[in-house]
């Protein structure tokens, strides 16, 4: 069977050409809920005894059709990481390319150790951070599109109702609100353009600065959305990936220092401050407390600093990190309600403000013709 398995592996690899397997790498590396259930599938079969090439020869045998469609892309992934296995390198090794860094880092304790423990961990982490992302955008999202409809309003009342009323009556003295309503009228008549790109300006400067901006700075801005939002998504991610590899038997220093080989500017400031306390003796929560950076969170780190001297401690932050998702997520939550609670007040008061300023208008009108 395993001759019959190779032979087999050849003869698909050498039909397959080098355009099919980059196109198949692009899918699998953006289908990450195809990527989460073949490992949920593989870790059922390894813990029902199925070795980690059956294994995968039997996910093979489910996405191709039984061989019928060898050039699905997920089938073409399978049969590279048979291949990658059968050259003597690890699950891990098999997926470079295949997968993100943090998902081959989290699977590498498992090729020693427990494979399908480590497949199980990868699976919560991802599903974890993946939880996090839908209560994020809605509480970003929301307030942006009420923000742009508030421009909108502003601009078709600045260019299609005042200019009429200020040609109807041209030697009027503008006063209160009308005259604030003329005055914006003019200023987003001729600078339109400004008014549309500020916010699509500033939320592509905050995506393209929120990973690398670093320092004291950050410490306060991160008390705010967005960069509070993205600070919990961050810690979570981060806690969950922690405690997967201190779980997994991977020294605290050591799972600091893997993490930061996937980390983003942001996150490594974050590892290598606490390295630095680590490695002079400190538990996790007493290093990332003296960072004086307050991530993940205030309260994590005094857990963390409690749960550090523990005897159970890979339990400890293993339930720590549970909690706090689902914490984080009704938090996240709570957050975006707020927000759009307050972008919802604000376009009623824009719009508000906006007829009173319309009515005042008439009003003056009316006033200076009676004269």
């Amino acid at each position: 069977m395993v001759e019959q398995r190779n032979r087999s592996l050849k003869k698909n690899m050498r039909k397959i050409s080098k355009v099919e397997i980059k196109y198949a790498q692009i899918i699998c590396l953006c289908s990450n809920k195809t990527r989460l259930k073949l490992y949920r599938k593989l870790a059922s079969l390894m813990a029902n005894r199925f070795s980690l090439m059956d294994g995968l020869d039997m996910l093979y045998q489910g996405v191709s059709d039984n061989g019928k469609n060898p050039y699905e892309p997920m089938a073409i992934a399978i049969t590279s990481w048979m291949k990658t296995l059968q050259n003597g390198l690890t699950f891990a090794d098999a997926l470079n390319g295949w997968a993100p860094s943090r998902e081959r880092l989290m699977l590498s304790t498992g090729d020693v150790s427990n494979l399908e423990s480590a497949l199980h961990n990868l699976i919560k982490v991802t599903e974890g951070s993946t939880k996090m992302i839908r209560p994020i955008v809605g509480a970003i999202a929301y307030p942006a599109f009420l923000t742009m409809m508030s421009v909108l309003i502003l601009y078709a009342i600045g260019v299609y109702m005042v200019p009429p009323m200020l040609e109807a009556a041209p030697d009027t003295r503008w006063t209160g609100i009308a005259a604030d309503l003329v005055g914006v009228s003019e200023w987003i008549q001729k600078y339109w353009f400004v008014a549309f790109a500020a916010l699509p300006v500033a939320m592509i400067t905050i995506y393209l600065t929120i990973g690398i901006w670093v320092g004291q700075t950050r410490v306060v801005f991160d008390r705010f959305p967005p960069w509070s939002l993205y600070k919990i998504f961050a810690g979570i991610s981060w806690l969950l990936a922690m405690a997967a590899l201190i779980k997994g038997g991977t020294p605290v220093s050591s799972a600091m220092s893997a993490l930061r080989r996937d980390a983003n500017k942001y996150l490594k400031e974050r590892i290598d401050k606490s390295l630095k306390y680590i490695n002079n003796g400190d538990n996790l929560g007493v290093a990332l407390y003296k960072t004086k950076l307050e991530f993940p969170d205030k309260e994590i780190i005094s857990d963390l600093s409690v749960y550090s001297e523990l005897d159970n401690f890979e339990e400890a932050i293993d339930n720590l990190a549970n909690e706090w998702l689902d914490e984080s997520v009704y938090m996240i939550e709570q957050k975006a309600s707020v927000l759009n609670m307050v972008a919802l007040l604000s376009i009623g008061g824009v719009i508000a403000w906006a007829v009173m300023g319309v009515f005042d208008m008439q009003d003056q009108i009316t006033n200076s013709m009676g004269k």
